[in-house]
């Protein structure tokens, strides 16, 4: 599919694959909606602790570059596991500018290591922070009470609706510890009424740019 890089909104790229008009981030902004969405309404819940998070869709690494910074605002130890069955080539990952946007030079070889460094292992990015990536298609996921928070990134269910199913949120209510948390940008009916049939207790959350409503799920 055909593929190009595009500037959204608060001037941050991102990519849009043209055969499905989708992209990677919102093209309302790419770096608000990760603050809004995964950040303010998922890993600001937690301070001065240590936190399992689970990415579906590591994509670009904004989100867990976004995370890196703000750990270490929380006083957080990150371990992070960023799943991803297609992983972004390096020619269109030297074209994104979130380091710049950001105002992040100080990490830029972090964020380099992160998509540089190895697949199914732990490496250690920076003190305090653990990334495990993996290579794999989000519903071969067998992960058990093994994370505090998911970013469900995955592109939206208008495109890839296997992605957004009963099944899919089975496998990441069984993913999350006890009082985890799941949040995503989406908010369509069908979603959040999938998320409630597999044990969750949703919640309908103020959406960012250019979106009326998120989710926000709770494995109670």
């Amino acid at each position: 599919m055909r593929r190009e890089i595009i500037t959204t909104a608060d001037g941050s790229k991102t990519i849009h694959i043209v055969d499905w008009n989708e992209q990677y981030h919102s093209k309302h902004g790419a770096i608000q909606e990760t603050y809004h969405v995964f950040i303010k309404s998922g890993l600001h819940l937690f301070e001065n602790r240590s936190v399992t998070i689970l990415e579906v869709g590591f994509g670009t690494g904004l989100n867990a570059l976004i995370t890196l910074l703000e750990a270490k605002k929380q006083n957080l130890e990150i371990t992070y596991t960023g799943v991803e069955a297609y992983p972004v080539a390096t020619e269109e990952l030297e074209q994104l500018n979130y380091i710049s946007e950001l105002n992040a030079g100080a990490i830029a070889k972090e964020f380099q290591f992160m998509h540089q460094c190895k697949w199914d292992s732990d490496v250690l990015v920076t003190e305090g922070f653990v990334l495990h990536k993996q290579q794999k298609d989000f519903r071969d996921l067998g992960f058990e009470n093994s994370f505090d928070l998911i970013y469900f990134d995955a592109f939206g269910a208008r495109v890839q609706p296997e992605l957004w199913t009963e099944n899919i949120f089975l496998s990441m209510f069984n993913a999350l510890s006890k009082k985890g948390v799941l949040v995503t940008y989406s908010a369509k009916g069908s979603v959040r009424r999938a998320m409630q049939a597999v044990g969750f207790a949703v919640e309908r959350l103020p959406g960012p740019p250019g979106k009326r409503e998120m989710l926000r799920a709770l494995k109670p």
